[in-house]
């Protein structure tokens, strides 16, 4: 459990953005950084000091990646969990393959967060279209078929709205092969994530709820403070730091969550890694999410995460980058209401629905970001 200190070589299981801004503020404390990823010239790789282009379950290559790092982590939990246990046993990985086996399975993950004392969305396990249409009959409708794995941005899920749907929504979701868990839809007023720390020294420390409105199942806006009542955002990271103990997490958990309008809490689902919507920390917080993820894994004291400054976070996607660039080149930059801070993932192509990068809005009122996005068009549907 000894620290793994500044200078030591951290390597990264992924190479997308996540991972890019790992290594970004690792270097800053002195770290270097070798990742694997099959996608050549990958965002983390262009940041790191090598990159292993090659499949995540090469296992020969993970080899190759434990023998170049004093310790390892993943940026996304859809990493083979086999190679991840497989690393366990070759070199030090202290966010281990337990948690990417809970968190990779919907029912093993609501079954987790039960354990730990904290509420999910009703639900059942799915077997069959029969199995299917009694679920409905019992949690109604509106629900939710969701399958067990994959899926992400809205993929892999189906709102069936009447009992009529359960045949059609059946087949669709069963080509995937896997369990299915359908979920009572949850009439919620706000969405809300916690993302929480825990570093093996047992110490847990939680940023602040953001309030997150997604548009097309993707993540548009994250806002801090939160709009909801200070004791619900409180309870929401109590419920996040209770989830992190429970499940023995290293490094960060990022946790949804539904609020209702009664101020009910429901658990929707957690990400073993930073998030999306932890991302306005970088500039917003004492400590970012991505340096307290390399404290944690690294086994250093945390660091605050006392929010500095209100934010809001604006995701960048494909057909946002290049009207973004030209708005940014041809404005004079007079409102000192918003400081907006740029951030581009290094992706080749730009396409439609994909996340480029994403922009905090630092300010004094958020509503104050809310005018200034939309002010420049760019995120105009």
């Amino acid at each position: 459990m000894r620290p793994v200190l500044p200078g030591s070589t951290i390597g990264v299981l992924g190479g997308g953005q996540l991972g890019r801004m790992l290594a970004l503020a690792g270097r800053h404390m002195g770290y270097r950084f070798v990742t694997l990823d099959p996608t050549e010239d990958s965002p983390c790789g262009q940041v790191a000091d090598r990159q292993i282009t090659a499949p995540y379950n090469d296992a020969e290559a993970a080899r190759e990646l434990a023998q170049l790092s004093d310790v390892i982590t993943y940026e996304f939990e859809n990493v083979d969990a086999g190679v991840a246990a497989m690393l366990e046993s070759a070199s030090r990985v202290p966010q281990g393959s337990s948690l990417l086996y809970t968190t990779q399975h919907r029912l093993r993950e609501k079954r987790a967060i039960e354990a730990a004392g904290v509420r999910v969305a009703p639900y059942e396990e799915i077997t069959s279209a029969a199995n299917l249409r009694e679920a409905i009959g019992r949690l109604g409708a509106p629900c939710v078929l969701k399958t067990a794995t994959g899926g992400y941005d809205g993929k892999g899920q189906w709102v069936i709205r009447s009992a009529e749907e359960a045949d059609e929504a059946y087949a669709a979701l069963s080509q995937a092969q896997t369990e299915l868990v359908l979920e009572k839809f949850i009439r919620f007023e706000r969405e809300l994530s916690v993302v929480a720390a825990r570093s093996p020294r047992g110490e847990v420390r939680a940023f602040p709820a953001a309030e997150n409105i997604h548009e097309d199942n993707i993540l548009h806006l994250s806002i801090v403070p939160a709009r909801a009542p200070e004791e619900v955002l409180k309870r929401a990271e109590r419920m996040a730091v209770q989830i992190a103990e429970s499940l023995d997490v290293v490094g960060l958990i990022a946790v949804e969550m539904f609020q209702t309008p009664e101020g009910d809490l429901f658990v929707n689902e957690l990400a073993p890694r930073p998030h999306n919507s932890g991302h306005y920390t970088m500039e917003a917080c004492a400590t970012s999410q991505f340096e307290q993820h390399i404290r944690a894994v690294c086994n250093l004291p945390l660091g605050s995460t006392e929010l500095l400054t209100p934010v809001v976070m604006v995701n960048l996607l494909g057909e946002h980058v290049e009207p973004l660039l030209r708005w940014l080149a041809e404005q004079v930059q007079e409102d000192l209401q918003v400081t907006p801070k740029l951030h581009l993932y290094g992706k080749k192509e730009a396409k439609t629905k994909r996340k480029m990068g994403h922009v905090n809005l630092l300010v004094n009122d958020v509503k104050d970001a809310l005018k200034w996005i939309e002010g420049t068009g760019v995120w105009s549907r």
